[in-house]
């Protein structure tokens, strides 16, 4: 087949929708992927904007135009949208665009998923930003930290809106990182094994898996101070048990880590481009993947190097900074790789090159200071002034900005087809090195004067005036070459001339598509040998485009691409993917109604909500499966493979699987909070312990028995052709069970009455929540098997249910155990 009508046969699948309703029913990574950039670089813009106000105020003693408490909101507005609404989604959405490109696939794993997740991210971020025009903005800063937080130092709607905006908005990031660690393990071209992935694969993968481990205590914590200020739980009210210093360790455990969640995809795409601006390959391949492992598992041991001052035993003070110290050993790798790469190769300054050679400068001077603040001492004289800020600017403008630019500048073939005709950018560089340093240079100096982050106005005689002067004029040069790289890109996207398709002469997959990528990506899944296929076949473009790599032939209508085994790259399975649809916008729009209607206390609208999210939710999962067996079907190249329908662990088994990696750190998070009051809080122990009793005890061991067992008898019955209701009605019971033994803590406790209490409450609703779902999910699983969907051949469906059936009986396990394990020892 001609690639001409290959294409005319390909389109008609995988096209959007026309006009606006396309807008809201896609689920094409390259769209959904090009207006998640944009939402992003907007966040972006919004937090610059509101940066130059913050510099404008304390640009002198008499230039001060905001009161303390819009200053208050526009500082933490500043902090809350450059970390959490444009730092980390702006590499996701680079990632979604970039992604099935790379690895050779044609879409991402759960391409509904990745709407929702970037609806609810759209739709968070909108209500973030209106809030702060419309003067109720968080104001207690980006950390949030209690008791300034609490209800009583803070007793309007703007904590609220927060903890409950941002909770929402880290849906998408959790269910992007979901997306993208299926799609790198099992997504990819055939013969892409693991030692062959692109090295921003690698990156992501571990930041993918960071941030499904990192963002669940962050959520906890939001969750339970919600809660305190909604129903009085005393979890950080040092009178009633509580203690404000697990929120500071619930929050930095998420803190830090986010820190390398944001270095990582920037390391990973200065090692992308690196090789190709030096013309050679990437020195230390594996080093540098070691590297990248080595920082993620490293970075979750730095956390409380933020809580130096707040009274740490000097032992934990000495192990905290000693690890805090050895995170240059891995950084250190991924720099000389770099600077080897450089070495042997042939560099060209393009602007890329650029781009990444402010990244090595700057980059390098935040890591230095970032030792600096790393050893105890030293760290008790600078926390909390502006040597923190500088250097934390440094570090992220520095380290993550700088090379986010560089990928743009590198991938603009990619997301327009055009080649870069304006020049503004080199231009726009140069006064962002010169306004950058001569901002947060002068800032570290202005910190070891004193002055302290978090002010609002600069006092006369306080010996800062002249720093901030300089700095607030260097701040708004920055902020015009930062325009002028805005302009620049904008201006090269919709005007300059069309372009060559592989500009950089890159090795890699995402270079083999015509430029801008269409709907389905590849024609047909390629054949890879080597880490630069590109360089190595250079005609594989063209027989791709032909259709000669597998799934060439669309014979089938429908959505298709290709799974391969996670080690080795070998075709595996079919996966069928869904078609367009409004669910995800839907649910994003339903769900943004769940989180937002407690701020203003409306229960009823948030439990018809929920309800509503549960619906479409279903309706979402109903509208997957087949309801016949279709056997092994020819996938190209004399291949016969089955549909993602017909295997033991099908795409939704894997996506569980890493979803509940995140439940199950936030239910650690929650134990983890529920033993530091036992072990440090004031006012514990607790006025009465529980008395776990008998029934409690016999009620979680039946449940557990009956829910586990029966869900295995039902998966074997299926597997074998024969009725599956015993086991499915033993599961159910066994469910049930679960639910009534976490209900005995209910009614034994007080949700008010001390820490101890709403610690419990919290843990026996979150196995009422699972075991509930869970009894949801089989009553759903009933009702696919009675409309067919489910046979001895098309048995995955119960796979997946055994998978949440099993994590809730074990948190019940768990919870009810830690809750009744003191009343026992007593």
């Amino acid at each position: 087949m001609t690639a001409l009508r290959l294409h005319k046969a390909l389109y008609p699948i995988w096209r959007n929708d026309p006009g606006w309703k396309g807008v809201f029913t896609t689920v094409n990574n390259n769209t959904i992927g090009n207006m998640f950039i944009l939402g992003a670089a907007g966040m972006f813009l919004a937090g610059g904007i509101l940066a130059m106000l913050i510099r404008a105020q304390l640009a002198s003693p008499r230039s001060a135009f905001m009161g303390p408490e819009i200053y208050n909101q526009i500082f933490t507005m500043h902090g809350t949208i450059m970390m959490f609404l444009f730092a980390i989604p702006f590499f996701e959405a680079l990632t979604v665009f970039l992604l099935p490109g790379m690895l050779g696939t044609r879409d991402l794993a759960f391409p509904r998923l990745g709407a929702y997740g970037f609806w609810c991210y759209m739709i968070g971020s909108t209500i973030m930003i209106v809030a702060l025009l419309a003067g109720v903005a968080p104001d207690g800063g980006w950390f949030m930290y209690p008791p300034l937080s609490s209800s009583a130092y803070s007793p309007g709607i703007n904590t609220d809106i927060w903890l409950l905006g941002i909770s929402f908005i880290e849906i998408s990031a959790i269910g992007a990182a979901v997306e993208v660690v299926v799609t790198v393990l099992r997504y990819r071209a055939a013969g892409m094994s693991l030692d062959r992935l692109p090295i921003f694969a690698w990156y992501m993968l571990v930041v993918a898996v960071m941030i499904l481990t990192a963002f669940p205590p962050m959520i906890l914590g939001s969750l339970i101070l919600e809660l305190e200020r909604a129903f009085d739980m005393p979890f950080f009210q040092a009178e009633h048990g509580g203690d404000s210093l697990l929120w500071q360790h619930l929050f930095w455990l998420f803190g830090h880590p986010e820190v390398y969640i944001i270095f990582l995809p920037a390391a990973g795409v200065i090692s992308m481009i690196l090789p190709v601006m030096a013309r050679t390959t990437l020195l230390g391949y594996g080093w540098v993947v070691a590297a990248a492992i080595s920082l993620a598992v490293l970075s979750f041991g730095l956390w409380v190097h933020h809580m130096f001052t707040t009274g740490i035993p000097h032992m934990g003070l000495a192990f905290f900074s000693a690890v805090s110290t050895l995170v240059a050993v891995p950084t250190g790798v991924q720099i000389f790789a770099w600077i080897g790469t450089l070495w042997k190769g042939r560099p060209e300054l393009h602007l890329p090159m650029l781009w990444i050679l402010g990244f090595f400068v700057t980059f390098v001077m935040g890591g230095l200071t970032g030792v600096m603040v790393a050893m105890v001492p030293f760290d008790w004289q600078a926390h909390d002034s502006y040597f923190v800020v500088a250097h934390l600017h440094y570090v992220l403008i520095g380290g993550y900005v700088f090379p986010m630019i560089a990928a743009i500048y590198y991938w603009l073939p990619v997301l327009t087809g055009r080649k870069r005709f304006f020049r503004m950018g080199e231009t726009g560089f140069w006064l962002v090195m010169a306004g950058f340093h001569g901002t947060f240079l002068l800032l570290h100096w202005a910190g070891l004067l004193g002055m302290r982050r978090r002010i609002d106005r600069i006092e006369e005689g306080s010996g800062w005036e002249g720093i901030n002067l300089l700095a607030s004029v260097s701040g708004f040069v920055l902020a015009i070459g930062f325009g002028l790289v805005v302009l620049d890109v904008a201006v090269n996207a919709f005007v300059a001339v069309r372009g060559r398709r592989n500009p950089w002469n890159a090795g890699t997959l995402e270079w083999a598509t015509p430029i801008p990528g269409p709907a389905y990506n590849f024609a047909s899944i390629p054949v890879v040998g080597s880490r630069y296929p590109l360089h190595d076949d250079p005609g594989l473009p063209v027989r791709v485009a032909r259709g000669e790599g597998f799934l060439g032939e669309p014979v089938r209508k429908r959505r298709e691409t290709l799974v391969v085994s996670v080690s080795r790259g070998e075709p595996e399975f079919i996966a069928v993917m869904p078609r367009n649809s409004i669910i995800p916008f839907a649910m994003a729009v339903v769900t943004s109604i769940m989180f937002m209607a407690p701020v203003w206390k409306w229960w009823w609208l948030m439990f018809a909500s929920a309800l509503g999210v549960t619906v479409l939710a279903l309706a979402w999962a109903w509208q997957g499966g087949s309801r016949r067996d279709e056997g092994p079907l020819d996938a190209g190249r004399g291949l016969s493979l089955p549909t993602h329908t017909e295997v033991p662990y099908p795409p939704g088994w894997w996506g569980s699987l890493f979803l509940l990696l995140a439940d199950s750190v936030l239910f650690g998070s929650l134990l983890f909070g529920y033993a530091f009051l036992w072990t440090v809080a004031p006012n514990w122990p607790p006025p009465a312990i529980l008395e776990p009793g008998l029934a409690g005890p016999v009620l979680a061991a039946l449940g557990v028995v009956l829910a586990s067992g029966g869900i295995r008898l039902a998966d074997g019955g299926i597997r074998k052709n024969r009725a599956p209701w015993t086991g499915l009605g033993a599961s159910l019971a066994g469910l049930a069970a679960l639910i009534a033994a976490a209900w005995t803590v209910f009614l034994a406790t007080t949700h008010n009455a001390h820490a101890y209490d709403a610690t419990l409450w919290v843990i026996a609703g979150y196995i009422v929540f699972h075991a509930g779902l869970a009894g949801l999910m089989t009553l759903f699983l009933t009702a696919r098997i009675r409309a067919g969907f489910i046979s001895a051949r098309r048995f995955g469906d119960a796979r997946v249910l055994r998978l949440w059936i099993d994590y809730a009986a074990l948190a019940a396990a768990l919870g009810l155990g830690a809750a009744w394990l003191p009343g026992w020892l007593a």
